[in-house]
């Protein structure tokens, strides 16, 4: 149960009171639409399955090989930041890395005004930049989806450090480029931390020097990182070492190519500049399926997430197979896509089996193509109803 302190907060990153839905757990009142006014007793959690029983919440692995799978199951719309030490790692700090207390970064290129950023400054100069979420490209169904998270952030915005240098070319693009050499060859990665943008991409970007509250920690770009709200985090590059002004015509990076299928692009294109944006479509998927028991009966309550996309969606569908029709989602209202919303739909399967659990958007107008492929769809067994 919510403590009275859990509830204030709640309370406060919502906007809104709350109601406590069947199971005796608060939501914000602005969520409400079809409840059970009983309350029950949490019989359980079921665990998906057809997925990895990868480690959550514990790092490892090193360097490029390093990771660290977030519990998303874990996540309660009182709580909606993810801890520090359980926010996600696609790649671990480099044993080479230099000594953070003389980290500069280069500005140069297509510039008036070439100058190297000290950490110092930087620090000195970062002010509070918002929650917002992150996802790797990469996430997967073998990770739990694990690879996304939300945080507190502090940094100096982008658009800030290019008026100061002053580009020489109003068609200048910007390539931010982080450390990444490494002490051990990777299985699974290419060396490359390198992202190329318009200065329009960057009009909310931000070099981040501090997660919920405190210094960046050192695998998650210490001393300084990209962060790129509503894009994938291939592009919030870590190590942040050199900020560079090129022509237009610049080639993609090694980073860019690797990325390629994995942000959406149409092939690999071979200039930078005709790469589309990075950026996170409409998504949504379940993070786990409570079991209750309320007036002698079974009942079963999905608890999901929805994030990304550059407007807030009226409705959220669902549905249990593929032979089924989607039905609305009961819980649900979205009023900003960063970082992610929280919702809830009771639920009483017809009879024991396995469930693929789909979620779907109503507008035709919201690109969602990968949950409109299937991509974040899970399964559970029912054994009781």
């Amino acid at each position: 149960m919510l403590s009275r302190r859990s509830l204030l907060k709640g309370s406060l990153l919502f906007g809104s009171a709350f109601f406590l839905d069947f199971a005796g757990i608060a939501w914000p009142s602005s969520l409400r639409t079809r409840q059970n006014d009983r309350k029950g007793k949490l019989l359980g959690i079921l665990d998906f399955i057809d997925e990895s029983p990868v480690p959550l919440d514990t790092p490892q692995g090193s360097e490029l090989d390093g990771r660290l799978y977030s519990n998303l199951a874990k996540l309660e719309p009182a709580n909606p930041i993810t801890l520090t030490e359980n926010f996600y790692i696609r790649t671990r700090a480099s044993e080479l890395l230099p000594d953070p207390a003389t980290w500069q970064v280069k500005l140069g290129g297509l510039v008036e005004r070439p100058m190297n950023l000290g950490i110092a400054g930087l620090r000195k100069a970062a002010e509070p930049m918002g929650t917002h979420l992150m996802e790797c490209a990469g996430n997967v169904r073998q990770a739990r989806f694990g690879l996304l998270s939300v945080g507190e952030w502090a940094g100096v915005p982008v658009s800030e450090i290019l008026d100061q240098a002053k580009a020489k070319s109003r068609t200048a693009r910007v390539l931010v480029s982080g450390f990444d050499r490494y002490a051990s060859e990777s299985r699974t990665s290419i060396p490359g931390a390198s992202w190329v943008f318009s200065p329009e991409q960057l009009e909310k970007a931000f070099l981040a020097t501090e997660l919920n509250g405190k210094p960046l920690p050192k695998d998650h770009g210490a001393p300084v990182r990209l962060v790129v709200p509503g894009w994938y985090g291939c592009t919030c590059v870590k190590w942040v070492n050199e900020i560079t002004l090129v022509e237009e015509g610049v080639e993609a990076t090694s980073q860019m190519r690797e990325y390629a299928s994995r942000t959406l692009q149409k092939g690999v294109p071979r200039l930078a500049k005709d790469f589309d944006p990075a950026s996170i479509d409409q998504a949504a998927m379940p993070i786990r399926i409570e079991k209750w028991g309320v007036a002698d009966k079974v009942q079963y309550r999905v608890v999901g997430i929805a994030w990304g996309g550059s407007r807030p969606v009226k409705v959220l569908q669902i549905r249990f197979n593929p032979d089924e029709d989607y039905v609305t989602v009961d819980n649900f209202h979205q009023v900003s896509n960063d970082p992610w919303t929280f919702w809830t739909h009771n639920w009483s399967p017809k009879a024991p089996a396995s469930y693929l659990i789909r979620l779907s958007v109503k507008e035709p107008v919201v690109e969602a193509r990968r949950l409109d492929s299937g991509y974040y769809v899970r399964s559970v067994e029912i054994t009781e109803v």
